[in-house]
């Protein structure tokens, strides 16, 4: 595997970056605090708002996190060594949100649109998948990522296929008016920067799903942005989009980190949607390697647009929430034999990262075997009160 530098972890553009964050620390009291960083320094800024939730409602929030001060917890780099040991030491890196929504959108690239076509045809059979592919194409016979959701082009395409019996409720998401959200995990749940990702023990197929994940406060605000890794288990939803829950929201299956960069006069919604992510895949067992990208610029439905899907009269957030933009990476090359595609391998090092906003590093494991989620909101609530 290639080295790991901490320089690689933080925007290219550190000098300018407003970053926030949770770390666990194990003293005055053992449990979460709100970070900054600031001159290559960690500081505890958990007086300014004691969840990130809180934090991220300020309407002052850009002079808090400019200006806090609090504790110390040594250099950014030895934050960064300690969150990839095997039994972090604190201080160590977790997800930067807490008690906020999980949600995600999925099928908001073209790309990722014929793929879960292709897992749901295949029914969770990974040998189908290639097959499937080139009959889609051959059918379909156009660019998907140039419709636009919901247009009458995307309903004269949907008439189309449905005339060839060849819809599907994927099709329906990816160009039809109304985006697919869901609840990828449960507040709290998500593991951090370092901290390994699970796989459930029952799947086969599976991969990981690079994505930007923007922070939004409760007044359906876009605050900022992190990295995340929406693991996919492909078998287990290509065989009935019902198991949405059991392919999706699995013990440390959901990751973001390692910080939230804030949107301000550097950095907001339109580097958003003019970002690159790259995803590496490396194998610790057989030295397999796999790189890919997603362009932002690509995404079918405008990030605001699936903002607004997510909240508002119809629904509300009080804690605000996370939302996974989706990606267009799912890949597709053999690692195990011929036409049996690409499946995570135990102890696979996954690095996601876009030049803004760092990027995020996790080993892969299976949720079975990796230390239990314990720290749920009433934990929170008696760290809370303790401090």
């Amino acid at each position: 595997m290639s080295p790991l530098s901490p320089a690689d972890f933080l925007p290219t553009d550190l000098s300018t970056a407003l970053l926030v964050g949770r770390a666990w620390r194990d003293t005055p009291h053992a449990g979460p605090a709100l970070v900054t960083v600031r001159d290559g320094e960690v500081i505890d800024i958990t007086h300014a708002g004691l969840t990130m939730a809180d934090l991220l409602e300020r309407d002052d929030l850009l002079e808090v996190v400019r200006h806090a001060e609090g504790d110390s917890l040594g250099s950014v780099e030895a934050l960064f060594t300690n969150s990839l040991e095997a039994t972090p030491r604190p201080p160590y890196l977790l997800a930067p949100c807490d008690v906020q929504a999980i949600k995600a959108c999925g099928v908001t690239f073209a790309v990722s649109l014929m793929e879960r076509v292709i897992e749901e045809q295949a029914v969770g059979d990974p040998a189908r998948a290639a097959e499937l592919r080139n009959e889609l194409q051959t059918l379909i016979g156009k660019d998907l990522s140039r419709i636009v959701p919901g247009s009458e082009e995307a309903m004269a395409l949907k008439e189309a296929l449905l005339s060839r019996g060849a819809w599907s409720q994927y099709m329906e998401v990816g160009i039809g008016p109304d985006a697919e959200v869901f609840t990828k995990a449960q507040p709290l749940s998500s593991v951090g920067f370092g901290s390994p990702v699970g796989l459930h023990p029952s799947s086969q197929w599976n991969n990981p799903e690079p994505e930007i994940v923007l922070a939004v406060d409760a007044q359906g605000r876009v605050k900022g942005a992190s990295l995340g890794n929406d693991v996919n288990l492909r078998d287990v939803e290509g065989r009935s989009a019902l198991l949405l829950g059991k392919a999706k929201d699995n013990n440390a299956s959901c990751a973001i980190g390692p910080f939230i960069r804030l949107f301000d006069t550097h950095f907001d919604i339109d580097t958003v949607r003019q970002a690159r992510v790259s995803l590496r895949i490396e194998g610790e067992d057989d030295g397999f390697l796999l790189e890919g990208e997603s362009d932002m610029r690509e995404i079918s439905r405008d990030p605001l647009d699936l903002v607004r899907q997510t909240i508002g009269d119809h629904h509300q957030y009080p804690d605000g929430f996370m939302l996974f933009l989706g990606t267009m990476f799912s890949p597709i090359e053999d690692r195990d034999g011929q036409g049996q595609g690409f499946t995570h391998h135990p102890r696979d090092r996954v690095t996601i990262a876009t030049p803004a906003l760092g990027a995020l590093v996790n080993a892969v494991g299976r949720s079975d075997q990796l230390p239990p989620w314990t720290f749920g909101i009433r934990q929170l609530m008696r760290h809370l009160a303790q401090r």
